[in-house]
């Protein structure tokens, strides 16, 4: 049985060159970096090397990147960090309602410390109106958090014409690029961005290893203290393995991100269009070209996604029902309530992602496999007998 994996949104296997580098750090380079011996002095250069890396796929200095473990310890670190060192500036948030929720759970910490939120809607393709932005800050508003790119629909945001409105404004301002990183490019001096947030497994890294670019002269206050590694804003010994596979993961996107988007679109858009000719009542979700180049969010009317990602589980086929932090809470998508998808649409849906492993034969088995199993599952369905019948 062949096996197609269409979720790369949740995650992606580290590419054979991320595994190489990072091997020799396990076993015979396990020096802790804080060490002033020969041993420990290999283990830092190596996270220097992979902090220069990084830095680099964001066209960033290597001293305003900080690593963390994780894309929700970044944003934890930026959403908190930059509000609370900032505090006697304002005390006003402004923030998306389809943001990942390590953004929008801290804002909800702030608030109830005393913070104001400000949270803005999207139209209905997931797009934020930068005048939306602008009319929303305040005297008071020290911190905008909007993302790059939507993890579920895959709406990419105007965040460079929102970066020029919180400079006129002097406003900080934030964007979580996890979605985005090593899949587009992301430039944080043409975005305008005062901190930044990535993930390594994001794009074809390790777990375990992310980073939050800080723009230099911007203050944050640490959110994990003790030891002063990070240049003392995130204590704790350096995961050097994970670290260098981030750097390397870092270093072949780069080479190859405009390879990415050229490979991954086409088979987007077949995969797509071959959804749309052979499946009746199915609505893209999601800007339908201001979005990432591997993502398919699609809404299939009288039928439940979780139904589908089981049988297509059987078929070797493995796809989301929804992003993977929420997909086990048995509750519909935020992300696309906000944008006004009914609740009945919103459980019918699946969110397909493509990776450079994914080859058109690929598509045709997924284009072969998927519609018999929605329309299976459909006349199971009350629902959709009863549209039937009334179409008649």
């Amino acid at each position: 049985m062949r096996t197609v994996y269409l979720d790369h949104a949740a995650t992606t296997p580290a590419h054979p060159k991320v595994v190489e580098a990072m091997m020799p750090y396990f076993t015979g380079k396990f020096g802790n970096p804080s060490n002033l011996h020969d041993m420990g002095r290999e283990a830092k250069n190596a996270v220097e090397e992979a902090r220069a890396r990084t830095a680099a796929l964001i066209n960033a200095k290597p001293e305003e990147v900080f690593f963390t473990s994780s894309g929700t310890e970044s944003n934890n670190f930026a959403v908190k960090g930059l509000a609370q060192a900032n505090s006697q500036k304002g005390n006003h948030i402004i923030v998306s309602h389809v943001e990942h929720f390590s953004v929008l759970h801290p804002v909800k910490t702030l608030e109830k410390a005393g913070f104001m939120v400000t949270q803005i809607a999207p139209d209905k393709q997931g797009l934020i109106d930068p005048a939306d932005v602008a009319k929303a800050i305040t005297k008071e508003t020290i911190l905008v958090s909007i993302m790059h790119a939507n993890n579920e629909i895959g709406t990419l945001q105007p965040i460079e014409e929102i970066g020029k409105i919180t400079r006129e404004k002097s406003v900080l301002f934030h964007t979580d690029a996890v979605a985005s990183v090593g899949w587009v490019p992301v430039d944080v001096k043409a975005l305008g961005v005062d901190a930044l947030s990535l993930s390594g497994h994001q794009f074809y890294g390790p777990k375990g290893a992310a980073a939050l670019f800080v723009r230099k002269g911007v203050r944050i206050k640490p959110q994990i203290e003790g030891g002063v590694q990070e240049d003392g804003r995130r204590g704790g010994t350096e995961n050097v393995p994970a670290l260098v596979g981030l750097g390397k993961a870092a270093e072949l996107a780069q080479a190859e991100i405009h390879n990415r988007m050229s490979y991954l679109t086409p088979l987007r858009d077949k995969l797509l269009a071959g959804l749309n000719s052979r499946i009746s009542d199915m609505i893209m979700n999601g800007h339908p070209t201001r979005r990432l180049p591997h993502n398919i969010n699609v809404s299939f009317l009288f039928v439940e996604g979780e139904s589908m990602l089981l049988f297509l589980n059987m078929e070797g086929i493995y796809v989301s029902s929804g992003s993977a932090c929420t997909s086990r809470s048995l509750k519909s998508s935020h992300v696309l309530s906000c944008i006004g998808t009914d609740a009945a649409a919103a459980n019918g849906t699946l969110l397909l992602t493509i990776g450079m492993g994914i080859s058109s034969e690929d598509v045709d088995y997924v284009l072969d496999k998927l519609p018999p199993i929605v329309q299976r599952l459909r006349e199971m369905s009350p629902l959709y007998e009863d549209m039937i019948k009334n179409r008649r």
